[in-house]
């Protein structure tokens, strides 16, 4: 995701070239090699810092860090957030509510497969945001998913791959922003009255969204057959056979047990957990209507409200009463007196820490692209091989590379949407009917690059609220990323030759999805000499060594 107050249109060259790619893909190698992202994007911006000066990296590097959070008030809000967030969990957890939610739900969801669905639902019925989707979806399914011998890599992914995706559909600052990118492609094109509006673009991009359809789809497909392969299948067999939901040697982002001490009752009430997520919820809700109909007016229509509504403002505040209503709760029930709440708070807030030591590194290795000018050059490079027959695919893979190299998906739509639609526009003979195409297929590589990168914000909480080992996440999800994307991929390649609509194209899209999931599934199961299905192996608990 990204401030969208601080992007800016493309310049139209890039001074570094080629040189402008160093940065992220240096931070992205090292923290898929070493495992260790917060040293990676430090060097990863240091890098830039030098090229940038020509050999004084250092005062830049550190200054750049800081004005990632003092020059950004929509960082410093989701900083705060985050922090609240982590609070809140702390309540809930000494409080007894998470231990309280996982024995309600236990008797119902019984099985790993059961657990699975619940959260795949969840996080699609939870459309409004993806920050708040990957908090809320995190903290409920976490302990079930332990329960149930899920692994915290397989968690993690469902919750990331319906976040953003259900985000660009749904009522959520994700499509106001959208919204406001197809009127920046407008205003790039020249084009006025001889085309649809932005929202009706927006409708007709939809299917032309095939990443983020798939993604969940795929989901679905992954957690209802139970199938695995690559690095996944690995991490679900270690967590059925042996009980361990993390890798030996694994540092996950957060880990309420270590940080946080022991519940503080031998009777865990379900009060516990629904009077603060209850008031998260409400708040989010009430304060993003709040917003909406203030800076809409009177008699606004329900796209206007939604369009003028701030998401991130109502997120922190409704975070921020998740943690008032737990210290009440918890002191007017005497399990805690008030320094002992606030101790739970102050833990929880280091709970978050190193979360927001990579948020903040992410940030400013995003600057560090914005400067060197890397989305420019890649757009560049990209617009020489454009036809109409491969505009979407070409487009696509721009965004997905932009995404992955600077890890924001909102900064690579700011980016290449106002360039993808005035060369729809052109390319199409100056009719709309390539208008559609090219959005659609910009939210799609933006999300895909977002997903596969180790310095998304999103995947960054992901990994945070379900208390995953965030490379570990990343390295696990990349197949299934790329399994989509090829799929998606395909069908565009099939439209661009034939013009089929892609109404169509999406359900053979999924069938084909569910064929290669299979194929794939049974070829690595085959290779490594497991069962596809970790759950259909005997469950043998290995003794820790601890």
């Amino acid at each position: 995701m990204g401030d969208p107050g601080a992007l800016v249109l493309p310049l139209q060259s890039s001074e570094f070239g080629a040189l402008s790619l160093l940065p992220p893909l240096l931070a992205i190698f090292l923290a898929m090699i070493t495992r260790r992202a917060i040293i990676s994007l430090f060097l990863g911006i240091w890098s830039g810092a030098v090229i940038y000066t020509g050999g004084h990296g250092v005062v830049t590097t550190l200054t750049w860090t800081a004005e990632s959070i003092g020059a950004s008030l929509f960082n410093a809000k989701i900083l705060m957030i985050v922090m609240f967030l982590g609070a809140g969990v702390a309540m809930i957890w000494r409080l007894g509510g998470a231990l309280a939610i996982a024995n309600a739900a236990t008797s119902r969801l019984d099985s790993q497969r059961k657990v699975g669905l619940a959260t795949w639902i969840f996080g699609m019925l939870w459309f409004f945001g993806d920050y708040s989707n990957t908090a809320i979806v995190g903290t409920t399914m976490r302990d079930m998913a332990d329960e149930m011998r899920m692994s915290r890599e397989k968690l993690s992914y469902i919750i990331d791959s319906t976040a953003a995706p259900v985000a660009t559909f749904g009522i959520s600052s994700w499509v106001v922003y959208q919204l406001s990118m197809i009127d920046q492609g407008y205003e790039s094109a020249g084009i006025t009255g001889e085309a649809p509006g932005s929202f009706t673009v927006f409708l007709q991009s939809i299917p032309f969204n095939m990443y983020c359809i798939f993604a969940v789809v795929m989901v679905g497909i992954i957690v209802l057959t139970q199938r695995d392969f690559g690095e996944m299948l690995d991490a679900e067999h270690r967590s059925w056979k042996e009980g361990k939901v993390l890798r030996e040697d694994a540092t996950p982002m957060q880990s309420a047990e270590e940080s946080l001490g022991d519940v503080v009752t031998d009777a865990p009430s379900l009060r516990f957990f629904l009077i603060p997520v209850g008031s998260l919820i409400t708040v989010v809700f009430v304060g993003a209507a709040f917003t909406g109909v203030t800076g809409a007016g009177e008699g606004a229509s329900f796209i206007e409200i939604v369009d003028n509504a701030a998401f991130v403002d109502a997120l922190l505040w409704g975070s921020f009463t998740m943690v008032a209503m737990g210290i009440i709760s918890g002191t007017i029930a005497g399990l805690m007196d008030l320094e002992e709440a606030m101790d739970t708070v102050i833990d929880g807030f280091g709970m978050m820490l190193t979360a927001a030591s990579i948020l903040i590194m992410a940030w400013t290795i995003g600057s560090v692209t914005t400067v060197l000018g890397t989305g420019t050059y890649v757009t560049n490079v990209a617009q020489s091989f454009i036809s109409p027959t491969l505009l979407p695919v070409v487009i696509l893979l721009a965004a997905a590379l932009i995404a992955f190299s600077t890890g924001t998906s909102w900064g690579t739509m700011a980016i290449v949407t106002p360039i993808a639609i005035p060369l729809a526009w052109n390319i199409g003979g100056t009719t709309p009917e390539l208008l559609p195409v090219a959005v659609g297929t910009v939210f799609s590589g933006a999300i895909f690059g977002d997903h596969c990168s180790p310095i998304s914000d999103t995947t960054i909480l992901s990994s945070t609220f379900t208390g995953a080992d965030h490379i570990d996440h990343v390295r696990t999800q990349i197949y299934y990323a790329m399994t989509v994307i090829s799929v998606a991929l395909v069908m565009l390649l099939v439209w661009g030759a034939t013009r089929i609509t892609p109404l169509v194209l999406l359900p053979i899209g999924v069938g084909t999805l569910y064929a290669v999931v299979y194929a794939l599934s049974e070829w690595d199961a085959r290779r490594k000499g497991v069962e596809p299905k970790a759950s259909t192996t005997d469950k043998r608990v290995v003794p820790s060594d601890d």
